[in-house]
């Protein structure tokens, strides 16, 4: 369907979404079990072998009915205590909480045939488990995380990575890189990128008409005047000044040690921090555990939880559903949402 097309294209009630568990040996199958639980304004469906999930909800008594369907085949409307499922096969049987690299195939399949089902339709959105980057590296594939992977399958030349807890937003300029590579990596040219970006998907995506951006700085106190480090003075500032001259609205550089008060968090929309342990611990401080992971820049819509596979829980049944049923309800009111 051509861009035209897709922005004149009406929301509806029920859009449509695709859910992977991620590492069948983490927590991820037992949470999306207890998603089942209750009816969304949706039709969802797993992506995940059956077989699994069915085990998952005999070890922790969960009472759900485990509906497989064919690829080709309509999803219904969700309806309390049904999952419904896109058969994926694992390539050997898990275990709650032992990791095994033989299944590293099967967790990249899942996200392939949800993505390539996700892709094909106009409300429609992929919400992610935790995935174990390691046993996948350990499997001989080279993978760096959701955020890179979505952002290959799709084609988008440069993922962005967005977390949301409550009315916090907060977007990273790198993702997962090392400390000693972030400054090299921001460059006037990626930052606009990143920039433009945020600011797009904030209107598309969330409905923000002009949307009120904070821009940290990369060194403590925003490079003190360039005596502790250049790159506010040489990178960060020209690109906002070229900015604004379009009508975006950017604050910054902003010392990111006072950025996240509530003077200035106070009528912004978004804080661009510059590496992701400058702004994400303070955004999962103010809400982990119902935070939600989006990936911008893509031309799907993609929510994911603010938490990893937590191997020791997997099994227990003490596992929190909190961060993915909030990244079901974002999803469903980003899918919903009209495109620009």
């Amino acid at each position: 369907m051509g861009a035209n097309a897709r922005a004149k294209a009406a929301p509806v009630a029920a859009p449509l979404l695709l859910v992977t568990p991620g590492e069948p040996a983490g927590i991820g199958p037992e949470l999306v079990l207890m998603l089942a639980h209750q009816r969304w304004p949706a039709r969802w469906a797993a992506v995940a072998d059956p077989a699994t999930l069915r085990e998952r909800a005999c070890i922790l008594g969960l009472d759900i009915d485990i509906q497989p369907l064919a690829h080709a085949e309509p999803i219904p409307k969700s309806r309390a205590g049904t999952l419904w499922v896109r058969p994926i096969a694992l390539a050997v049987d898990s275990t709650p909480g032992r990791l095994d690299p033989r299944n590293a195939v099967y967790v990249l399949d899942c996200l392939r045939a949800a993505v390539a089902e996700v892709a094909a339709h106009l409300h429609a959105a992929l919400v992610t488990g935790p995935v174990q980057k390691s046993v996948i590296n350990d499997a001989g594939i080279a993978f760096t995380g959701h955020t890179e992977f979505l952002a290959e399958l799709t084609d988008a030349p440069l993922p962005v990575m967005l977390l949301v807890a409550d009315k916090l937003r907060v977007a990273l300029a790198t993702t997962h890189l090392p400390l000693q590579a972030v400054a090299g990596a921001i460059t006037q040219a990626s930052l606009e990128q990143v920039l433009r970006i945020l600011a797009a998907d904030l209107r598309r995506r969330f409905g923000v008409e002009q949307p009120r951006i904070l821009v940290s700085g990369l060194n403590p106190h925003a490079g003190e005047g360039g005596h502790l480090g250049r790159e506010e003075i040489e990178i960060i500032t020209p690109v906002l000044d070229r900015l604004r001259t379009e009508g975006l609205h950017l604050i910054g550089p902003l010392p990111a040690d006072t950025l996240f008060t509530p003077a200035h968090l106070r009528g912004a929309d978004a804080v661009l921090a510059m590496y992701h342990d400058q702004g994400l611990p303070v955004l999962k401080y103010a809400g982990f555990g119902r935070a939600v992971n989006v990936t911008l820049g893509l031309p799907i819509v993609r929510t994911s939880v603010d938490h990893g596979t937590a191997l020791d829980l997997a099994g227990t049944g003490q596992a929190d559903v909190g961060s993915l049923r909030a990244a079901m309800r974002l999803a469903i009111q980003m899918a919903r949402r009209q495109p620009a």
